[in-house]
């Protein structure tokens, strides 16, 4: 049995609600409840943007890879269940 869409999605959401708290952590907090991004944030991962995951640092893509385990962890997972 494959995981199922439902089951990869809730992983995404995981990944991306991981990001966004990184996110609001790293940025400046106005008293109307909006956040501003450091420049420094901005050039950075504009940068990552357009840089192919072969090409990124081997911390960056340390990152990147821990992202994929939890994709993987399911998958395998699912594998288990079906041997």
């Amino acid at each position: 049995m494959n995981p199922s869409l439902e089951d990869l999605a809730a992983v995404q959401h995981e990944i991306w609600a991981h990001w966004m708290k990184y996110l609001f952590e790293v940025s400046d907090l106005n008293a109307d409840g909006s956040v501003n991004i450091p420049a420094d944030k901005v050039r950075r991962w504009k940068q990552q943007i357009l840089t192919e995951y072969k090409d990124l640092s081997p911390k960056e893509k340390e990152s990147d890879l821990e992202q994929g385990k939890k994709v993987m962890s399911l998958i395998m997972l699912e594998k288990k269940k079906t041997i």
